[in-house]
């Protein structure tokens, strides 16, 4: 199998040598153990919790345990042996020596309560989702995407990606294993994914006893990626009341599996929608749960906008996690209806994006960006991101950019 380098190595080396501790956390299948095992020095020992044995002595015996695994130590899937932490905690302070543990877990919902109560200033915590675009093109060193001249500049030279490229890419998907020199059947992928996260992960953390109802409630999220989130109306086409509903949101995007984009605005404009917008993280789970056959019929269906949408917000917040940064992402939506799809804030400066499907999308694309005069906030550099093959002006604070720059 080759390895295909991630934007994330130089971040977590440089945290390891801070950290005594450092905690990768993200989705399943996203590649966290060959990432890490694939830094690690020779000498840095491995266990790994999914084996029943090694999480019984974990649990029972958690002393033991680290003295059989002693630092430097790799320990995969932390959440299933929360009593580790407080010995791990203990360890660190005798030795107090710069990445001695790393960790990583699947499911934050419970495990960062643990790990904030018994690690707190000892631990780095870091993401990785699948695959970024960056790194499959064999760029993993991008720095995270503002849409400023100098950040694009250092994305030209790189591949245009054409509609049903693009299509095919959004279609198949992130997770490392559908991007192998002899990847797995794309269905069974996924149909295996969603089986095992449901019988695994939500039924420890949810005591879902209805499976057929969560089912209905990852669909319906699916079925809603790029649009304002409505819970109410997600409970009623899942038939679930208003607190599971919430729960399950919550358990989701705690595992990486949907993001909640936050709405910028401010006590000073009444007329800001506050909604969230709701996006999965992979966008071939969220083709597969809406029934999605091929790229072709994506692409030419009801749903290609908000999946091209979905898509480049994912990116993006790939550029920014996978530096280990925090992404600060909003979106803007007034009651007149003027919207803009993105907003990076940097440095006191918000940067308008917007996204269009389209190969020659013109100046009336970014109309709405003049609303965004009543936020009072400076508005820096902005573009529009779209299938038009050349990165141009379109004024003297907008580019055009295409979707491949990102």
């Amino acid at each position: 199998m080759i390895y295909q380098k991630r934007t994330l190595e130089r971040f977590f080396q440089q945290a390891s040598r801070q950290f005594p501790v450092m905690l990768l956390t993200g989705p399943r299948q996203t590649g966290k153990t060959t990432f890490l095992r694939h830094i690690a020095e020779e000498d840095r020992a491995y266990a790994t919790l999914d084996d029943p044995t090694l999480r019984a002595l974990a649990r029972e015996d958690p002393a033991l345990f680290l003295q059989r695994f002693q630092p430097p130590v790799l320990i995969d899937e932390i959440q299933y042996a929360p009593e580790l932490l407080p010995f791990i905690k203990i360890a660190v302070d005798s030795e107090k020596r710069p990445g001695s543990f790393w960790l990583t877990g699947s499911q934050q919902f419970h495990l960062m309560k643990g790990v904030t109560e018994s690690l707190a200033g000892r631990v780095g915590v870091v993401k990785l989702l699948g695959f970024s675009e960056r790194e499959l093109q064999g760029d993993p060193t991008a720095d995270p995407f503002i849409p400023t001249p100098e950040r694009i500049k250092q994305r030209t030279g790189v591949r245009p990606l054409l509609l049903n490229e693009l299509y095919r890419k959004i279609w198949t998907g992130s997770f490392p294993a559908l991007h192998q020199a002899t990847p797995v059947d794309h269905d069974l992928f996924y149909s295996s994914y969603v089986q095992t996260y449901l019988q695994r992960d939500v039924r420890d953390l949810a005591n879902v006893g209805d499976e057929s109802a969560f089912l209905r409630f990852l669909r319906a999220c699916a079925a809603r990626t790029g649009q304002m989130l409505n819970i109410q109306d997600l409970c009623r086409s899942s038939d679930i009341n208003h607190t599971t509903g919430k729960r399950w949101l919550s358990i989701l995007e705690n595992s990486g599996i949907v993001y909640t984009l936050e709405s910028w605005h401010s006590n000073f404009n009444k007329r800001v929608i506050k909604t969230p917008k709701l996006y999965f993280l992979d966008t071939g789970l969220a083709a597969w749960l809406t029934a999605w056959s091929s790229p072709a019929t994506l692409e030419s269906g009801a749903m290609s906008g908000a999946f091209m949408e979905t898509w480049v917000v994912s990116e993006v917040l790939k550029s920014w996690w996978h530096n280990g940064k925090h992404a600060p992402l909003y979106y803007y939506r007034d009651k007149d209806g003027n919207e803009v799809d993105l907003l990076v804030h940097q440095d006191g400066t918000l940067h308008p994006i917007e996204i269009k499907k389209s190969a020659n999308p013109g100046k009336e694309a970014v109309r709405h960006f003049r609303a965004l005069k009543a936020i009072k906030q400076p508005i820096g550099h902005g573009c529009l991101i779209s299938l038009a093959p050349l990165n141009t002006p379109i004024s003297p604070e907008i580019d055009a950019v295409p979707v491949g720059m990102l």
